[in-house]
């Protein structure tokens, strides 16, 4: 029997809705749990190599602990490396809307070195409008890259850090957060701009809002050549869009996408918690692994006398 039609046993073809032509599929009628058979995790599993991320509706019966007891399925959990995990959790993230909120293109994690494969996210509180996360195929925008920027984006290593600075006009809140937590330890990680999925064997671009610099590069340069890069990974037909309703979980390759959580909802609440699975050193096209270079200690302003 074929690899697909063992597949379809599990999960038939039509439970798969495709959400958009290069990335994003909906599986219906499955309840999830860290009960379910093994073959049926691994079914999830193909599918998600396929679209990158998936989506299920009526999930409100997950609390914390049973969506990790879901995640964990797939791999260790890990908690963000500088926020932590809420109290009683091993990996659980809430972002709350009240407090931050990440309207920009990036991969979780991408300022270490093994950072997240897989990420399992929790609507909890949703907006009636607005609030929609969309996601982007970092395999096919390499594709789509003309082959000389193929080349060059294979050879490329950029460097990542959690300590990107802040826009203009973020209020004093923010800020503090900022400093005493988010970068209470600040990474620098070199990445190569293409790895090697190590499941699919697919290239993928690591990139996103974490790129401080490229190795090599200037840094006027390199601001270029970045939003060409971002361009492919972002261009509308590489990207699908998800309405969340309360209870909706979404299941994404980190390895193998960006994601934007859209700020368009005003002063509404949103409340989405994640769980993390960690992930595989990445490997570049020549065989070379991404390294942290700088892991240090945030120094809080000396006293004055």
């Amino acid at each position: 029997m074929s690899e697909t039609a063992s597949i379809d046993k599990v999960i038939p073809p039509a439970d798969v809705i495709k959400r958009a032509a290069r990335i994003g599929a909906e599986i219906r009628n499955i309840k999830l749990s860290g009960d379910l058979p093994d073959h049926t995790i691994a079914a999830i599993n193909d599918v998600l190599l396929k679209h990158k991320v998936i989506f299920f509706r009526n999930q409100g019966h997950l609390d914390d602990a049973e969506q990790e007891r879901f995640a964990l399925r797939f791999g260790r959990l890990v908690p963000h490396p500088t926020i932590g995990a809420t109290k009683g959790t091993a990996s659980i993230l809430e972002l709350d809307s009240a407090r931050f909120r990440v309207d920009l293109w990036h991969s979780d994690g991408t300022f270490i070195e093994a950072y997240p494969k897989i990420t399992v996210l929790r609507g909890v509180v949703i907006p009636p409008f607005g609030g929609d996360t969309v996601w982007s195929n970092t395999a096919t925008a390499y594709l789509d890259l003309p082959l000389p920027l193929q080349r060059l984006a294979d050879e490329l290593w950029s460097v990542h850090s959690n300590d990107y600075g802040l826009r203009p006009g973020t209020s004093e809140a923010d800020k503090k957060y900022y400093d005493d937590v988010f970068t209470s330890t600040i990474y620098e990680t070199e990445h190569p701009v293409v790895r090697v999925h190590p499941e699919t064997g697919e290239r993928t671009l690591v990139l996103g809002h974490y790129v401080q610099r490229f190795l090599g590069i200037s840094k006027y340069d390199g601001q270029r050549l970045l939003d060409i890069f971002q361009s492919h990974i972002t261009a509308p037909e590489n990207t699908v869009r998800w309405s969340w309703k309360e209870g909706d979980v979404a299941v994404w390759d980190n390895r193998a996408t960006q994601h934007y959580a859209v700020n368009d909802y005003g002063d509404l609440h949103r409340i989405v918690r994640r769980a993390t699975i960690d992930g595989d050193l990445p490997i570049s096209v020549d065989g070379r692994c991404s390294i942290t270079r700088v892991r240090a200690i945030r120094q809080p302003p000396a006293k004055v006398p």
